[in-house]
Formats: C-alpha cells, structure tokens, sequence
C-alpha cells in the first residue's frame, strides 16, 4: 500500500499495512529534534520510516484584499509589543512570536453590547474559489501516493469565543441573545465555504474542531449543544460532503466528551481526537463505538509521554493498537504538542513501537 492507500484504509477500518506516525512539537522539542538528527534531517529518515510520516497539510484559502486594520484599538488593555493577531483580530500575547500556541489571548469583541458593533466589524473576506494552490499541492501528493490533510481547527465554537470571550458567548448563549447567534452563524458561513472549498481540492482528511471537553466534564450541556454548536457542525460537513461525499471528517476536542460522541457520529465525524487517557479510557470508548468510529491519539501529553519510561511509552502505544485490532481504526499518536518536559527517548520509544508492531 502506498501512504495513502494504508492511512485511508485504516481510517475507514479495512486493514492495513503499516502503523502511521504523527507528531506536534513545541520549539525546545524541535531543538532536540535537529540536535538527534542535524539540521538537514527528518524523522523519516532517523528512524528509517518515511512512509510513517508521509502526509501533506495544504494550504487554505486567502484573504480577497486585506486592508490592514489596527486591531488594538479594539482592546481596552495595553497589548505586549510581541503580539499576534489572527485574521480575525483576536490578540495572541507574548509567548513565541508567530505561534498561537500557549500564550494570553484577548477577545476583540468582549465588551461589545449591540449587534451594530458586530455588523460594523471589519471581518475578513476570503477567496474561497480559489483553490488552485491547495489543488495544486494535492494533486502532486496524490502523484506519489501521500494523503492529503486540511486543517480547520476550531471550527465553529472556538473560533467564535476567541472573538468574543467565552464567558461572553456563553451568556449571550444561555439568554438566547441576537449576538450569539450573529458570531456562530457568520463564522458557520465562513468555515462551511472553507470546508468545501478544501472538498473541491480534493483533500482526503477534513481536521476539523472545537474543544467542548473538560477535564472531568463536557463544557456546555447536551441541550445548549444540541441547540447551538451541533446543526452548525453538520452543516460545515454537509458542505465538504457535498463536493466529496467520501472526504474523511476528523475531529478535534480535548477532555472529556464521550456524552457527545453520538451527535459527532451523527454528524458525519469519521475519526475523534485526541482521547486524552487522563479524561477517557481508550478500551473502553473503542468498545462502545469503534464500529462506527475511528481514532486519532490516545497517548497521553500529560502523563505518559513527559513522565512515562519508554518502556511506558511503548507498551501504550502497542496496548492501543491491540485494542483497535488487525482492521485499523487507530492512529496512535501523543494526544497534544509535546511540551519541554517529554524526553527525547519516549518519542523513539513511540516511533519505535509503532514501526515493529505487528498485528
């Protein structure tokens, strides 16, 4: 099997050939990473494993005309000097410039009142019909057998209360406020052209996503999510659908959502991540519905990967493929970024373990 063929086949439970890799890492990781390897090196090649890692995220559409906007005028505070903002106008404070990933962020719309503040906003306008470059990227990895990924994390939910403010959103939710239903229905609109538009390039794995688990609990009840976050959800998948009906939906919540995970199958979600073991057991959530879906995760960034052994890593890793079986149904992965605190031998110790198993 190609690359390709073997992650698909095992995303849809078919069999397949060979354990798929897959890794997020901070920058002091990806120090280790260069100084394992040299500078010029890949994981691919350390390990003798290319086809493991073989996949390609493709680009996503363009803002039509982007006028540039001072976006601190929207903020009452004094933002960091290193501060980014998405196309959205959300600040990301401090931290590592030019990532979005562990550091203060502020929502632009906090402390709006009126619908009018919301209409009058300079939201972005996306290019979604041109989809030549993301086409483009696709059909060269499809040439040589690679799968193509699309990612649009924070979907629907968090996209909204990045903007907002989620104890915001959640009173405009909870009082049935006009505001919320402007900000979900306009970044619905949004991320269902996106969604379609990646479908049109022919991506072969949609990564969509919200977190809407805690740790020990589902953030919102069954019926505020029924109500407001689920019919949205379908929607942006009925719009990738319709452009590519077998597209493979993956999505993303971290904690504890296992009340949730028959709407997802309801939906169309195809494959959930990251079934944190500190929130939910692997066995058992693959018991209840592994008939009907497929995992990506399940090795835990909180326990097992930063304060495990590597024996500890690689008995988790084949335990959990042992558990989906000889179908597939498992990408075994670490369930989040890798943060400064995981040694560099338990991510050899998860490649390791996934390149020897045998079903």
């Amino acid at each position: 099997m190609t690359p390709r063929e073997n992650l698909l086949s095992l995303y849809r439970r078919r069999g397949y050939e060979f354990v798929p890799v897959e890794l997020s890492m901070c920058p002091d990781i990806l120090a280790k990473m260069r100084q394992a390897m040299g500078e010029d090196g890949t994981l691919g090649q350390y390990f003798g494993y290319e086809h493991g890692f073989s996949r390609v995220r493709v680009r996503g559409p363009e803002i039509i005309k982007e006028t540039p906007v001072d976006w601190r005028k929207y903020y009452t505070n004094t933002l960091d000097p290193i501060t980014d903002f998405s196309a959205y106008g959300v600040a990301h404070e401090g931290g590592h410039a030019g990532t979005f990933h562990m550091r203060r962020m502020h929502h632009p719309m906090a402390t709006f009142d009126s619908i009018g503040q919301m209409q009058e906003y300079p939201w972005p306008v996306w290019d979604f019909d041109d989809i030549s470059a993301a086409r483009a990227e696709a059909d060269s990895a499809h040439a040589e057998g690679i799968p193509v990924f699309a990612d649009m994390a924070c979907t629907v939910w968090e996209s909204s209360w990045y903007i907002r403010g989620m104890t915001e959103l959640m009173t405009d939710m909870a009082l049935d406020d006009e505001k919320a239903t402007f900000i979900l229905d306009k970044i619905t609109e949004d991320s269902s052209r996106r969604a379609a538009a990646y479908a049109r390039a022919d991506a072969d794995v949609l990564c969509l996503g919200d977190d809407i688990g805690m740790q020990k609990t589902i953030m919102m009840s069954l019926d505020m999510y029924r109500e407001w976050l689920k019919p949205r959800l379908a929607k942006v998948i009925a719009a990738a659908r319709a452009e590519k009906p077998d597209i493979i939906v993956h999505y993303h919540s971290c904690g504890f959502v296992e009340p949730y995970i028959p709407d997802l199958i309801e939906v169309g979600v195809d494959v959930l991540n990251p079934i944190q073991p500190e929130c939910m057991d692997f066995a058992e959530i693959h018991g209840k519905y592994g008939d009907s879906l497929s995992f990506n995760g399940t090795i835990g960034t909180q326990t097992t990967m930063p304060f495990g052994s590597p024996d500890d890593v690689r008995k988790t890793t084949l335990r959990n493929l042992k558990i989906a079986g000889e179908e597939g149904g498992l990408l075994p992965c670490p369930t989040h970024i890798l943060e400064p605190e995981v040694p560099w031998e338990n991510i050899e110790a998860y490649i390791k373990a996934c390149k020897e198993f045998k079903g």
